[in-house]
């Protein structure tokens, strides 16, 4: 005959791995989750990359969209990037605030690049 308290231990332990098997095999659909996502987000960062590569390397200006409206982007300041780089229209900007004999007023500047009237 069987002893009854090995019996109730190995019931009891039984029910431990059982336990501690759906605990596993949930996490484990977590860490699955979990994996693809952030395979999805690096895929979706090696298109940006390309993609913020491509447009860095055209010489088009970049468009984008700021409250609905369509406006172009200014490139990002970084060493080696010379004021060549950024639109005509820009350029005048620094163009106008330079020729000044001290600080310039926004109006100032429209109407030295001829945006506003005098």
């Amino acid at each position: 005959m069987l002893d009854p308290e090995l019996l109730e231990r190995i019931t009891a332990r039984r029910a431990e791995l059982e336990e501690l098997e759906e605990q596993l095999a949930s996490r484990l659909v977590e860490v699955r989750g979990e994996r693809d996502e952030l395979a999805v987000a690096e895929r979706v960062l090696e298109r940006m990359t390309g993609q913020l590569a491509e447009e860095r390397s055209s010489d088009r200006p970049m468009l984008g969209q700021v409250g609905g409206r369509p406006v172009m982007l200014i490139p990002h300041r970084e060493p080696g990037v010379e004021e060549d780089a950024l639109p005509w229209g820009y350029q005048r900007i620094i163009a106008a605030v330079r020729q000044a004999a001290g600080p310039v007023m926004a109006r100032e500047v429209g109407e030295v690049v001829g945006w506003t009237s005098a």
